[in-house]
């Protein structure tokens, strides 16, 4: 008989610490394993403690299309005629055209990296190439899913993977397009790229598999009803009412508007995180509100191609939850992503501090913990209201989450010594990071219980940076 493997025990001590109740000083964590194995407040630190300064839970990232950041900085010449997101894609599928599997790879490991190198410590990858360049299957169905999965593992990012349906060009199931060959698929092959993908993520540490019908654009109501038989309980995430062309078209195919449709003909519950939703009505908030959706908002992209402004201020007044995700990576940051939020409700409102949630509130806070509690659900890493009577692995391997007993230490320490947290306590933390700080904010970073970020850079910073230069030369020299 082989003997036991020793635990792996650390424990850090910290100044202040942002808990589920609130800041709290001179806080130690035991963590064993990669779990939080206990939580101790008001003591002081001990031989053998790592101390830290200022200490909050990592963030979800609820919507990466991860191989997008190796086109970033590319597509900012104007067009004939106006740019538009429409424009935009055509210049994303010529990018796809080119990518191999070790391109994809690449590109993707450097894109969690600097999530986790910005405050993420969790991805959830909506994943939509999945066939080779001349858009036949790999003999591996799941192939490029399992190079999302290895850069997931270099990175040491969590990770909910959800292999996108992709079937058509356009509403009423017209015809895909040449362009869009790598994407497009039938329901038998998706059920294999979700068998192999399910495989590809069972080493991970609180990996998870969902299903994301890509668009009411690309599938047909029959179609939708097949995907969500599919996702085995984890979570459902789509794009919907992006654009204003978008809605146009949907009218014209069904009567109705997007969210309209999609809340009157599928079981929209709080499995789901409704991407974008930038274009909602009064009436489509409220009903989003009460199925318990997430609604997925990734500002920076949102801003970037010209989308709108969703009106969160109504939403939150509704009780609507939200979470983040960096979407096209133009930008990865997570107070950035908070504070572009922020920001467009103040220029649509003509006021300050709209999303602070009562007079005297933090806006940074109340920010904060949207994201935080709106992205644990939407990333499948907290179970939903509706799935309580399943067991854990029907509810995609449901656990604690947070800065909790039993939980995966999933950690961000701030830098006390940057010049945005200097004299700061408290909530004035949140607010100084969101909105006066930058990248060198963030310090250190802990997922599953492993340190992948040191002042400021991912560990393996020097190596995955190389592999990306030798992509992008593969794919732009």
């Amino acid at each position: 008989m082989s003997a036991p493997q020793a635990r792996q025990v650390d424990r850090l001590w910290f100044e202040s610490i942002l808990l589920p109740g609130g800041w709290t000083d001179h806080v130690r964590l035991t963590v064993a394993d990669g779990f939080i194995e206990r939580v101790e407040a008001d003591v002081t630190p001990e031989h053998g403690d790592e101390q830290h300064a200022l200490a909050v839970p990592g963030l979800h990232n609820v919507h990466s299309h991860g191989f997008q950041r190796g086109l970033a900085g590319l597509t900012e010449r104007r067009g004939p005629g106006t740019d538009s997101f429409w424009t935009w894609r055509e210049l994303m599928y010529r990018f796809v055209e080119r990518i191999g599997p070790e391109d994809l790879e690449a590109i993707t490991a450097l894109a969690f990296a600097e999530m986790l190198e910005a405050g993420f410590t969790h991805v959830v990858e909506f994943h939509y190439v999945h066939h080779d360049r001349a858009g036949a299957p790999f003999a591996d169905p799941g192939e490029l899913s399992g190079r999302i999965a290895a850069a997931a593992q270099e990175t040491g990012i969590g990770l909910t993977l959800l292999p996108s349906f992709y079937a058509h060009s356009e509403f009423g199931g017209a015809q895909p397009t040449l362009r869009q060959r790598r994407f497009v698929c039938a329901i038998d092959r998706f059920e294999r790229i979700l068998e192999s993908s399910r495989k590809s993520v069972a080493s991970l540490p609180g990996a998870r598999v969902g299903v994301a019908p890509h668009s009411l654009r690309a599938v047909t109501p029959d179609e939708l009803n097949a995907v969500i038989r599919l996702s085995g309980g984890g979570p459902i995430h789509i794009h919907v009412a992006e654009q204003l062309k978008e809605v146009e078209a949907c009218l014209a195919w069904s009567g109705q508007r997007p969210l309209q449709w999609l809340l009157g003909n599928a079981p929209v519950d709080d499995r789901w995180c409704l991407v974008h939703a930038t274009q909602a009505t009064s009436a489509e908030l409220r009903d989003v509100a009460a199925s318990g959706a997430v609604i997925g908002l990734c500002p920076v992209t949102e801003s970037s191609l010209g989308d709108g402004i969703f009106p969160a201020a109504d939403f939150f007044d509704l009780g609507g939850s939200v979470a983040i995700g960096t979407d096209s990576n133009v930008r990865i940051d997570a107070a950035e992503e908070l504070r572009t939020l922020e920001y467009s409700q103040r220029v649509a409102y003509r006021a300050r501090n709209v999303l602070a949630r009562a007079d005297g509130a933090s806006t940074g806070r109340s920010l904060f913990d949207a994201a935080l509690a709106g992205g644990a659900v939407a990333s499948g890493c907290v179970p939903p209201q509706g799935l309580r009577g399943m067991t854990n692995d029907e509810r995609g391997q449901g656990q604690p989450t947070g800065l909790v007993c039993g939980a995966l230490l999933n950690l961000v320490t701030l830098n006390a010594q940057h010049p945005a947290l200097v004299e700061r306590r408290g909530d004035d933390v949140l607010d100084s990071w969101v909105f006066a700080g930058d990248r060198g904010v963030v310090d250190r970073v802990w997922r599953a219980g492993q340190q992948v970020v040191a002042s400021g850079h991912h560990v393996r910073r020097t190596a995955i940076t190389a592999r990306y230069r030798r992509a992008l030369k593969n794919l732009l020299g």
